[in-house]
């Protein structure tokens, strides 16, 4: 038994914050049905979609794929019949698209008051800001994460979309989405749930907004112990180019990091600003006299917080990262075994998998529509007509 098996999702996003949301929901268990255009209808922007990178996709794997054109009402009539069986709908597109395609949640919950249905968006429905376009840099822009990135005198440091689109949209998604069913075990209703990828960005700053909100503190780049302001949490240049991350806050920690490096005359000057400039320049020529792995490899069998900046290419190499579980391998059709990003969570009794790699679109078409019930001619008769396919 999976942890959601027996919840279907009916997933109408495209780009990467909802595919993420409900690869997540599909690595535990749950029946993801992608809906996508049928051949000919609606625009697509697809980034690397050659049959074999669709085949290494983690964010469409554990799903299936069916074809609607959902501008057609004999698509809509069929989306309808799916989603009263169905315990979730996921949209991401902009305010008001639903509404006109007809697949909005009023329209839906009439025919399953049950449904969990979620629009993930960059602003929300509502605020002067619903109808804007952006992507993950300006969500992280309005949502407070940017403006506090980098180091000072500097433009702001522009991380990987991970942060709006992964966390802030797709994550947050998930985990409202489940909210929502867990709710409806209660209550026997579903219910809508607007989740704007900026809001979630804002809510990973609880901590930092409780600072500002408490004292008026505004953190600005490079002036947090978090944020490259100390020399106890930084990053440090080694002999070969590479660079190693120091967390040492804890007053323990820091003392066991100058016993290592001979600098215990530093140890009472953790957070002496004053002494920042000559620890930094300790620090940065200390690290400079041995390579990042060497560093990481003495230092680490200590009580010290520190850890090699990997490359994407090592993190995957790394013994950790891989008794972990990190890299799952699925086998493909065409490609043989292909390896993925492994299951976050590790749950005993119910763990999540990886399954199957990501359908070609539309590949599974004829096999939800005889789930719903559709015969042969019928189904014929809406690949004929491009509704369906």
């Amino acid at each position: 038994m999976m942890a959601l098996e027996g919840i279907r999702v009916l997933d109408l996003t495209r780009l990467a914050p909802g595919p993420f949301c409900t690869m997540l929901l599909g690595d535990m268990g749950a029946d993801v049905i992608v809906v996508e255009e049928a051949p000919g209808a609606g625009r697509r922007f697809d980034i690397g979609t050659s049959d074999r990178a669709q085949a290494f996709n983690a964010l469409g794997r554990n799903k299936r794929s069916i074809g609607l054109n959902l501008k057609d009402e004999r698509a809509r009539e069929v989306f309808y019949r799916l989603a009263e069986g169905a315990d979730v709908v996921l949209e991401g597109f902009r305010p008001g698209v639903v509404k006109r395609l007809g697949v909005d949640y009023e329209t839906i919950s009439k025919r399953n008051p049950r449904i969990v249905y979620c629009s993930l968006s960059g602003y929300g429905q509502t605020g002067p800001y619903a109808s804007l376009v952006g992507h993950d840099i300006n969500y992280i822009s309005i949502g407070g994460a940017l403006g506090m990135t980098g180091w000072p005198g500097q433009p702001p440091a522009i991380p990987l979309n991970v942060i709006a689109d992964f966390a802030g949209g797709g994550l947050y998604a998930a985990f409202a989405i489940l909210t929502a069913i867990i709710a409806r075990g209660q209550t026997g209703r579903g219910q809508y749930v607007d989740m704007a990828m900026s809001d979630g960005v804002t809510s990973l700053l609880a901590m930092v907004a409780s600072q500002y909100f408490s004292a008026g503190r505004v953190l600005r780049p490079g002036e947090d112990m978090l944020n490259g302001a100390v020399p106890a949490y930084n990053v440090y240049q080694a002999a070969d180019g590479k660079w190693l991350s120091i967390g040492c806050l804890e007053p323990w920690f820091w003392q066991e990091l100058c016993e290592a490096l001979g600098c215990e005359e530093y140890v009472p000057h953790q957070n002496n600003r004053e002494k920042f400039p000559e620890i930094f320049d300790f620090l940065r020529s200390k690290f400079g006299e041995k390579t990042r792995d060497e560093w990481f490899e003495e230092l680490r069998q200590r009580d010290i917080c520190v850890g090699p900046v990997y490359g994407l290419d090592e993190v995957f190499a790394d013994p950790h990262v891989q008794a972990r579980g990190m890299i799952a391998e699925v086998e493909h059709p065409e490609f043989g075994t292909v390896r993925q990003v492994g299951v976050g969570p590790k749950l005993s009794d119910t763990p999540g998998s990886v399954r199957s790699t990501a359908p070609k679109r539309g590949e599974h078409t004829e096999e939800i529509l005889r789930e719903a019930g559709y015969s042969g001619e019928e189904i014929g008769a809406l690949t004929e007509a491009k509704a369906a396919g």
